[in-house]
């Protein structure tokens, strides 16, 4: 049985100290909960008091993005082995807006998550379709390219660590929420992408987790679904009684 994992995306909001008021109300809701795994994913320069400030408890940190070299002259980029050196465990890989805003491409995630591999993070990559592609009925052609792109030269055994997070860009930030059957279906789709490019063991243990106006009145009906392994949030985890509701689903 694959273990639920909810992860927040703070995206470009908090500063260190916002970060560590955040954590303060969170853990004390945080001790005694096994039975999902939680993430947190602040903006970068808030990683450092984010881990120190959840040290010793069962909360992991998470990068937003990464760049695909280890090192050198790429100004303002942020590499994997920097990620796992101040603490993080993940790191989020495509994400809708760096798809949008930063021109990333299939190709790019694909570089990112094999550099995230060969780092040792968990590597949490988005994929999902806009609402034009939804509306002209080719969500699982979308689905199945960006799957299948991000999985080249990748082997089943390296594939392990992968998180998959289905995110329709058409309910981010949007108040909409694809249906959790609508949601359930994608997730069908990825899985079979990832059995065919892994193999039937590595794609029955990948979780897939539900990105998109994640709320704590939708959490519930959502994480029942038997193919949603958890949760991507975005707006309702900057509130620590938001992201706790969602967590306590």
């Amino acid at each position: 049985m694959r273990k639920k994992l909810i992860a927040a995306n703070w995206k470009m909001y908090k500063t260190p100290h916002e970060s560590e008021n955040f954590v303060n109300a969170l853990l004390p809701h945080m001790h005694e909960h096994t039975r999902d795994e939680v993430v947190l994913c602040p903006p970068f320069i808030d990683i450092p008091a984010v881990v120190k400030a959840t040290h010793g408890s069962n909360i992991g940190i998470g990068g937003q993005d990464m760049f695909w070299e280890k090192e050198g002259a790429y100004t303002g980029a942020i590499s994997a082995p920097m990620l796992r050196s101040v603490g993080c465990s993940h790191v989020i890989i495509g994400h809708s807006e760096r798809r949008q805003y930063f021109s990333e491409t299939d190709d790019t995630v694909n570089r990112k998550l094999r550099a995230a591999l060969a780092a040792g993070l968990k590597p949490i990559v988005c994929v999902g379709e806009v609402l034009q592609e939804r509306e002209a009925g080719i969500t699982e052609d979308v689905l199945r390219r960006q799957c299948s792109v991000a999985f080249r030269e990748i082997s089943g055994g390296e594939a392990i660590p992968i998180i998959i997070a289905y995110e329709p860009v058409w309910a981010i930030g949007t108040g909409k929420t694809a249906t959790p059957e609508l949601a359930a279906d994608a997730h069908r789709v990825i899985r079979a992408e990832a059995k065919e490019a892994f193999g039937e063991g590595v794609a029955t243990q990948m979780r897939i987790l539900y990105g998109g106006s994640v709320k704590p009145d939708n959490a519930k009906a959502l994480m029942s679904q038997e193919e949603i392994d958890g949760a991507l949030v975005g707006g309702a985890s900057l509130d620590p009684k938001s992201f706790v509701a969602i967590v306590k689903w």
